[in-house]
C-alpha cells in the first residue's frame, strides 16, 4: 500500500505537511495525491476511534455480529442478498465471509431488545436468509488497532487475611 494511506490509515488527522516532511516530498505533490484517492474512492472518509466506554454508559447501546448463513441467487451470487441486508440502517458492516456462514454483519441498535428485533423480524426473514447465529459484543478491548482503556468500576470491597 502507498506510504501516504498508511500513514493517514494510521492517524488521519496528519497533514499534507507533516506527511511531506516524514517522507521527504513537497506538499503540494503529497496534498494533490490525497485529492486524487479522494476522488477515486480509495479514501472514503476519515474517522475517528471513540471508547464509547469512557463518554457514555455502557448499557446506553448494543452492538451484535451476527453470522448469516444464505442461499445464493443465481447470476448474482451473494451480492444482492447482501445489498439488500447492509442496506438496513441498523446494519453498519456486512462482509463475505469463507467458512460455515456466507456473511458477517455488524448491527448497532440502542439495546439488545432492539438488536434482537431487527434480526427476528428484518434479517432471519428475508427470502434468501437460511439461519443466523448472534453474538452480541460484551466489551471492546481493541478497535482498528487502537487499545481502548476501561472505566475502573471495581465495587468489590477489599478483604485481607
Amino acid at each position: 500500500m502507498d506510504e501516504i494511506l498508511e500513514i493517514l490509515e494510521n492517524d488521519g488527522r496528519t497533514t499534507a505537511e507533516e506527511i511531506a516532511k516524514m517522507l521527504k516530498l513537497k506538499p503540494e505533490a503529497v496534498k494533490k495525491t490525497i485529492k486524487n484517492y479522494e476522488k477515486e474512492g480509495v479514501i472514503l472518509k476519515y474517522k475517528a476511534v471513540i471508547n464509547r466506554e469512557m463518554v457514555r454508559d455502557a448499557d446506553a447501546e448494543a452492538r451484535a455480529l451476527i453470522e448469516v448463513n444464505i442461499v445464493p441467487q443465481k447470476d448474482v451470487g451473494f451480492d444482492k442478498i447482501a445489498e439488500r441486508i447492509y442496506s438496513f440502517p441498523e446494519v453498519s458492516s456486512c462482509y463475505l465471509i469463507s467458512g460455515t456462514y456466507d456473511l458477517l454483519v455488524i448491527v448497532e441498535g440502542r439495546n439488545i431488545h432492539e438488536v434482537s428485533r431487527f434480526v427476528a423480524e428484518k434479517l432471519s426473514c428475508l427470502e434468501n436468509v437460511r439461519g443466523t447465529v448472534t453474538h452480541f459484543l460484551l466489551r471492546k478491548y481493541k478497535e482498528n488497532g487502537v487499545i481502548l482503556k476501561h472505566k475502573e468500576v471495581n465495587k468489590r470491597i477489599a478483604i485481607s487475611y
